[in-house]
């Protein structure tokens, strides 16, 4: 119980603190990976991944909060989710700058990968999270502690 309530102080009182540290603005434009005459900067990997950079001067970003079914996956169903949900990202993305968190030095996964939260400012002040709007689509599960793999075939 003494757990649930700590977490319910970090989440409700100490997060939105801490929260606006750190961020930084994006304004790059993003192709999908591996399309024919992309000649952006950055380009959609898949539904939760972007790169930045050309050659050995490459960065990829795993996008954070979500977590969209593979483009190789176990099945039809699976695979056709993960380019719709890679077609979405591409086209949050390309509805103008965003932000992420991590700023110069965000943390890093198990496969060298930056691991930033995405987000948008609206014109009314308000925040619109990528991962809220990948899982409200449907497109994506919830990833993190408590969350278990979906089945997206099954």
């Amino acid at each position: 119980m003494l757990l649930l309530v700590v977490m319910a102080l970090w989440w409700f009182v100490f997060r939105p603190i801490t929260a606006e540290q750190g961020w930084e603005r994006v304004s790059d434009r993003f192709a999908i990976c591996g399309e024919q005459g992309a000649r952006e900067a950055g380009c959609v990997v898949d539904g939760d991944t972007v790169v930045l950079g050309f050659g050995g001067q490459q960065r990829r970003i795993r996008l954070t909060g979500f977590d969209t079914p593979e483009l190789d996956g176990a099945c039809e169903a699976e695979r056709a989710l993960a380019r719709t949900a890679r077609a979405r990202l591409h086209q949050w993305l390309a509805e103008g700058p965003f932000e992420w968190d991590g700023a110069g030095d965000p943390p890093r996964d198990q496969y060298g990968r930056e691991l930033r939260e995405v987000r948008r400012t609206q014109s009314d002040q308000s925040r619109e999270y990528l991962a809220e709007v990948m899982i409200d689509a449907d497109l994506a599960s919830e990833s993190g502690w408590g969350s278990s793999p979906k089945d997206w075939c099954g």
